[in-house]
């Protein structure tokens, strides 16, 4: 084990300007790492990150691009590695959450949204990153997926269609990319402490306030973005020689009913 050090490397990790994905994005700035900050709607959200991380001395720049539109991710990736001079860190984060209905009440155009963002988008940022990704001795692609794919929660299909394929794809990646020095690897968090963490307490547990579900989860509190970026700095980094296609449960140990 050599230590938890991103010295020397660039990470894009979407969604990234705010709750789990701004977390990943300090985690690995503060190991060493230059960032590229992606958002869909929050530009001065990601700007406040941006200068977050360009206070630790680090490189960081924001970029623009929803993560089911190809064309602006494809642009986003050319960009990042015209600015940074390379790749070798993907963290596919971004996601959206589904409205708490069941499938019977569910409206189409809301599942299709809701899975585009969690599984054609991380489709098409892997297939236009890994080319850059197989210049390097060593990268890692990381899909910020959810125990939703376990506890499989009523009133949440498309959240939990969407999470189970991005699982699929990075078992897949793991497979077809190793030979590359590429290590793909699944990160499940519970409920998070998290803009989206709120909405999913209220659209499936009720409760406008995701604290009064601390009781009920294992430490005696919902887990927060730095529990689940200790997680990933640990799967991209040198400490981590030789996993792939694995999957880290961020839920104290026990997934419960919330996701």
């Amino acid at each position: 084990m050599t230590g938890l050090t991103l010295s020397g490397r660039v990470a894009l990790v979407t969604g990234a300007s705010r709750g789990i994905g701004r977390g990943i994005a300090l985690a690995l700035a503060r190991a060493g790492a230059e960032i590229a900050v992606n958002y869909r709607r929050e530009a001065e959200a990601a700007a406040a990150v941006v200068a977050e991380i360009c206070a630790m001395g680090r490189r960081a720049k924001a970029y623009h691009a929803p993560v089911d539109d190809f064309e602006a991710c494809s642009s986003m990736v050319d960009a990042v590695v015209r600015d940074f001079g390379g790749l070798s860190i993907l963290i596919n984060n971004a996601g959206i959450a589904s409205r708490g209905r069941t499938v019977a009440e569910t409206d189409p155009m809301e599942m299709e949204r809701v899975v585009r963002v969690h599984a054609f988008g991380p489709h098409y940022m892997s297939k236009l990153a890994i080319p850059h990704l197989r210049k390097n001795a060593r990268s890692d692609i990381v899909m910020i997926s959810s125990v939703a794919t376990q506890t499989n929660s009523a009133n949440g299909a498309p959240y939990n269609m969407g999470k189970a394929a991005s699982e699929a794809l990075a078992l897949t990646i793991a497979k077809e990319e190793g030979a590359n020095g590429i290590r793909v690897n699944i990160v499940a968090p519970s409920l998070t402490v998290s803009d989206m963490g709120e909405r999913l307490a209220k659209a499936v547990a009720g409760v406008d306030d995701i604290h009064l579900l601390d009781a009920g989860f294992p430490f005696g509190r919902v887990p927060t973005p730095d529990d689940v970026a200790s997680a990933v700095l640990w799967l991209v980094s040198d400490a981590n020689t030789y996993a792939s296609g694995q999957k880290i449960n961020i839920d104290g140990g026990s997934s419960g009913s919330v996701r």
